[in-house]
């Protein structure tokens, strides 16, 4: 894992980039990276680039590898507004897994950037420390990642992170959402809150607009900051053992976009969802800013997960088996709705259909 890339010159630290803090930052995370190998992870932490090993899979007839890219986006503010850093790294994790557990792949690693105006040390080290968390959550291996310390575009404490998963999935096996076809349930999988989609909406309205303050109590005794830090859910354990159980036609992971942009992405052309949440038990941070903001119903619904962070689309007769399933993983799975006929678009109940 190289960690940064920046050649050592004349002056360096009198321009903003501290080689030995580098270094330090480097020891500091280096059991939490190795706590997250698993087996195909050659070599360590301090090399050029990561290696993993795909002989494990060689029984595989067509071995294909899936991967995707995300970042944590504006919930960052949240985190350096609070200092409070350890887990965004989980996030940024999940915004890539829970997308690649759609195709039905097992995630294999995870590479990530940071990108920091001055690197501190510890701060950094808790952000890598909820990235490797993340990491043994979904069960993958945290295989490399690179430490950018540039204070030419990023001022003092403000930092960016990124990151990329690759999987791995027999290509026979892909879920593509093709077999899915009129009168199959929808179950949806609980969020743990709002993810990390529609911060800025969220900024806006709570510290803007309402004038609210990160340390301010928001329900319950806890603050605004750590309701809206709540990581986001890592889906990979529950999702890969219903795929092992059942026949399912396609998944969905309920990101930016929300329902009305996100499932029609799995449905056929001809196909459309009719969902019905009455029957979900919003997290309680999601609850809170539904109550006090004032945004249209529809528009709380195109941008954030509204308490579903993840969805199986399977035939009448799985259905059960799906909720069993999810149960024996400690998931709570909902039934959600169904598909018809229609034009590859989605009507909420209460909101789209009277």
């Amino acid at each position: 894992m190289s960690r940064h890339g920046e050649t050592q010159k004349t002056g360096y630290k009198q321009s903003g980039v501290n080689i030995d803090e580098g270094n330090r930052f480097i020891s500091l995370i280096k059991s939490s990276v190795e706590s997250t190998k698993i087996n195909g992870v050659i070599g360590g932490i301090g090399g050029f680039a990561g290696l993993f090993s795909l002989a494990e899979f060689k029984n595989m007839e067509e071995p294909v590898l899936v991967s995707g890219a995300d970042g944590v986006g504006t919930k960052l503010k949240v985190a350096l507004m609070s200092e409070k850093y350890d887990t965004v790294g989980i996030d940024l994790v999940a915004m890539s897994v829970n997308d690649l557990l759609v195709t039905g792949a097992k995630p294999l690693f995870f590479l990530d950037y940071v990108a920091v105006g001055r690197l501190v040390p510890e701060t950094m080290k808790d952000v890598v420390v909820g990235v490797s968390e993340g990491c043994r959550q979904a069960g993958c291996a945290l295989l490399g990642g690179e430490t950018a310390e540039m204070p030419g575009l990023y001022s003092n404490k403000d930092f960016d992170l990124a990151g990329f998963a690759v999987g791995v999935i027999d290509r026979k096996k892909i879920i593509d959402g093709s077999k899915i076809q009129e009168n199959d349930v929808i179950i949806g999988l609980s969020s743990s809150g709002f993810h990390s989609n529609g911060y800025s909406l969220l900024r806006n309205v709570l510290f803007n607009d309402m004038g609210l303050r990160g340390n301010d109590i928001f329900y319950d005794n806890v603050t605004v900051a750590e309701a809206l830090l709540i990581p986001t859910k890592i889906y990979s354990s529950v999702v890969q053992h219903v795929v092992s159980k059942v026949n399912v036609k396609g998944m969905v992971h309920i990101t930016g976009g929300g329902f009305y942009d996100n499932i029609p992405r799995v449905l056929p052309k001809d196909i459309s969802a009719e969902i019905d949440l009455s029957q979900v038990e919003l997290p309680k941070v999601i609850a809170k800013f539904k109550e006090i903001s004032n945004i249209d119903e529809h528009e709380l619904y195109r941008v954030f997960n509204m308490g579903i962070g993840y969805i199986f689309v399977v035939s009448e007769s799985d259905k059960d088996k799906v909720i069993e399933s999810a149960a024996e993983k400690g998931e709570k799975a909902f039934v959600i709705g169904r598909t018809v006929k229609g034009s590859n678009d989605v009507k909420i109940k209460g909101i789209d259909i009277d």
